[in-house]
């Protein structure tokens, strides 16, 4: 998925105990659909190596094109696409096309550069509701060569109540085959009937959670579809109760520790590396993607200001 904003920046809602942050995500318009923007923050720029969140719909796309996402261009990051519902089709520069269905990962590493395009079929299911998270990658990988992974059988668990599938890195001894770069977890977990149970947490990590669909609780917080919860680091567990049906996710790693240069749809660390990926797509650089009926998407014009603050 891309974004037309630039370091995009959501303000701090509420500090509450023990270093826990609950903010309000903030709505913006990618690919004819309309997102709750989670991730990053004013001040935070990631959570472990997550840097992006955007939870979109549901929203019914029957009898109308629904996500159309033309060919745009990513570095420095991992693209991490989950669906509640629906079907979407990803196209890339590596010559990958791959549709997703709900309960599947899709993980596009750009590297040192891709492009791709992601759009519902021709033939696709009439709503649409998922989820599409960054993961920084960390200096030392930023230039790995870019790669594309689909995953349709991943680890699942149970604890109390709630079915856990783990698709990034490692939570109640389940581990996703995904690649990572970084000590991450990615988790959904989906309340059978009103559920409670304490999730264990690695204390090394810092996490968040949301709510994708339904309502919970967390410690104590309540939380509802365009909240997230932000979880410090040396907590062990976090004690969750949701209602039937309700859909949450877990996200943590350990602190990146760099500072992250965000614009558009680049992760860099300097405005020099944004300059040149701009350059980069506007020459035709990172590749064609195939398939795709449209014209790619245009870099918007470069923003000196925003470009000078980097932050983590």
């Amino acid at each position: 998925m891309s974004t037309v904003e630039a370091n995009v920046e959501i303000t701090q809602d509420a500090v509450l105990a023990h270093g826990a942050e609950l903010t309000a995500a903030r709505e913006a318009q990618v690919g004819g659909m309309t997102v709750r923007r989670l991730l990053p923050l004013r001040m935070r720029r990631s959570v472990g190596a997550w840097c992006f969140v955007d939870h979109y719909g549901p929203e019914s796309v029957d009898g109308v094109a629904g996500m159309q996402v033309p060919p745009h261009p990513h570095i420095g990051l991992q693209t991490v696409t989950w669906l509640l519902t629906g079907n979407v089709l990803h196209r890339d520069s590596l010559g990958s096309e791959q549709l997703i269905r709900p309960g599947q990962l899709n993980l596009m590493t750009a590297g040192r550069g891709i492009a791709h395009a992601e759009e519902s079929p021709a033939e696709h299911d009439p709503f649409l509701h998922g989820v599409q998270l960054w993961v920084a990658l960390p200096d030392a990988d930023r230039q790995v060569a870019p790669a594309f992974e689909h995953h349709s059988d991943l680890p699942h668990t149970a604890l109390g109540g709630f079915s856990v599938t783990v698709f990034m890195g490692e939570l109640a001894g389940e581990r996703s085959p995904a690649t990572a770069f970084t000590p991450i977890v990615g988790s959904e977990l989906t309340a059978i009937g009103p559920s409670r149970t304490d999730v264990p947490l690695h204390p090394d990590f810092e996490h968040v959670l949301f709510v994708a669909a339904g309502s919970a609780q967390v410690d104590g917080t309540q939380l509802g579809p365009g909240q997230l919860l932000y979880l410090g680091t040396s907590r062990e567990r976090a004690a969750v109760v949701a209602a039937n049906g309700s859909r949450l996710f877990l996200l943590g790693g350990v602190p990146l520790g760099e500072p992250l240069l965000m614009w558009w749809n680049f992760v860099a660390r300097t405005p020099e590396e944004i300059t040149a990926a701009t350059a980069d797509w506007s020459a035709g650089r990172f590749g064609d993607v195939g398939g795709y009926q449209g014209d790619p998407l245009p870099a918007p014009p470069l923003d000196a200001a925003r470009l000078r603050r980097p932050g983590r």
